[in-house]
């Protein structure tokens, strides 16, 4: 255990501030990435390279909302970890780690949109399914690595009679951590956007092809996936890049401390966001979205209507129709016609 002790913080203002954003991220972010799951493992009729890593970034976000009731449960309490050492660095851990892997992925659809729109005759996108889940399993075990230190360190911290749980000690740069943080936003940044210049620059250069739906369609997919990075991504990495500058007068500051937590959870609103990556992504989807909105708005028939409905028809209907439906077989047959669906 860490037996230094934490800021103490008068009126703690994260404590009131932080649950109702988890609880936000939490629900939207478990509905929308369930409904995407749904939608990769049942409505998706055929895989691609481009499915495979999309269905990986849904995977990597709806294992990060399972978390956020635990960190919930940690504000609710004033910053208090009542569950121990172990649960503290599994849970940090989970986080940083699909937090990295929803990054990664991110960056990753990126780089297959540009392969697909600027290079489109390129050997990477002939490759196959399995080599697509190759490429997942090794970028998993990447984000495992990076984010393993987490589990072997204790993150347990005195403050007056509580623990603190947190993977930033306010108190002073944290090393691997703040270079694992920063990296993780700079170089995919880097990626993305050069990625969103090329595939805009290219549509630019090919003015016919740029009218097309198709092409259309993947700049406004390249473009969300730029917004929803720097949107979520930017505020929190700024916030601790000024915590470090200003480290040790802003070690105990206040408003410091509620602009890095508060900043953290919008890392967790990009799992909330990212379905709106996967809307993009393929006609696929929206038509997917559309059939939910219709099935959820149309008003179900009680199964008893139709049982009464046929009670209440009168028994003259019945056989006026049956000696209908006799005649016109008379005649088809009179006629020396043949249907094969009276057999």
């Amino acid at each position: 255990m860490y037996n230094g002790s934490c800021c103490h913080i008068e009126g703690d203002a994260i404590s009131q501030v932080m649950p109702p954003l988890l609880i936000v991220a939490f629900v939207l972010g478990l509905l929308g990435n369930g409904v995407a799951l749904c939608g990769f493992c049942f409505h998706m009729k055929t895989w691609k390279p481009s499915t495979v890593y999309l269905f990986n970034l849904a995977v990597a976000d709806f294992l990060l909302m399972i978390c956020l009731p635990f960190r919930t449960d940690y504000y609710l309490r004033g910053r208090h970890w009542a569950l121990g050492d172990i649960p503290c660095r599994v849970g940090l851990f989970t986080l940083a780690m699909n937090r990295a892997g929803s990054i990664v992925f991110l960056t990753v659809v990126a780089v297959d949109r540009y392969f697909k729109v600027v290079h489109p005759h390129h050997v990477v996108n002939a490759i196959s399914n399995r080599k697509a889940a190759g490429i997942v399993c090794a970028l998993w075990t990447l984000v495992i690595l990076g984010t393993l230190y987490l589990l072997l360190e204790n993150h347990l911290c005195v403050q007056d009679t509580a623990f603190s749980c947190e993977s930033f000690i306010m108190e002073s740069a944290n090393g691997w951590h703040d270079i694992m943080f920063q990296l993780e936003f700079f170089l995919p940044l880097g990626i993305i956007l050069f990625c969103s210049f090329k595939i805009v620059w290219s549509l630019k250069q090919r003015q016919q092809l740029a009218r097309q739906a198709r092409m259309k369609r993947a700049t406004r997919f390249i473009m969300v996936v730029a917004v929803v990075f720097i949107t979520c991504y930017l505020p929190s990495v700024s916030a601790r890049l000024y915590f470090l500058w200003t480290v040790p007068w802003s070690a105990c500051d206040p408003s410091v401390h509620v602009a890095l937590h508060v900043t953290l959870s919008f890392t967790y609103m990009n799992s909330m966001l990212d379905p709106l990556v996967y809307y993009f992504s393929s006609p696929s989807f929206p038509r997917f979205y559309n059939k939910l909105k219709i099935c959820s708005l149309k008003p179900k028939q009680p199964a008893h209507s139709k049982t009464q409905r046929l009670e209440e028809m009168p028994v003259s209907n019945f056989g006026r129709k049956s000696s209908i439906g006799m005649a016109n077989s008379f005649q088809t047959l009179s006629d020396g016609r043949w249907d094969p669906q009276m057999r």
